[in-house]
């Protein structure tokens, strides 16, 4: 595993936000892999200089939103399910593809999914 996060401090999106996104592009284009184990959160503070929380508020996303998940002392690991080609996740797909069309951007795609659920 390679995880390699730079952090804009430009960015409009907070730091955790930037933490999350830098992740989740790491599994989808396969340099972080089902069990691949994130670093710890205040190894990977001090690595990016931003405080633990920050990094403890990206990794509780990332598990939230099912990319991960924390096992203790066993560190927080990559998952592994809703590999390509099952029924939801070409759902998933199906709607980041038409949303980002009718130009809506993540969070407005994610509220869009919030208010079907």
């Amino acid at each position: 595993m390679s995880l390699r996060i730079v952090l804009d401090p430009g960015s409009a999106a907070p730091v955790f936000e930037q933490v999350v996104d830098q992740v989740v592009a790491a599994i989808q284009d396969a340099t972080l892999v089902p069990g691949d184990r994130l670093p710890p959160v205040r190894q990977l503070a001090a690595d990016l200089h931003i405080a633990p929380n920050t990094v403890a508020k990206a990794y509780r996303r990332l598990e939230e939103e099912g990319h991960v998940e924390t096992r203790g002392r066993g560190g927080t690991l990559v998952r592994g399910d809703l590999e390509p080609g099952t029924p939801v996740r070409e759902a998933a797909d199906e709607l980041a593809h038409q949303a980002r069309s009718a130009g809506l951007d993540l969070s407005q795609a994610i509220g869009l999914l919030r208010r079907s659920w």
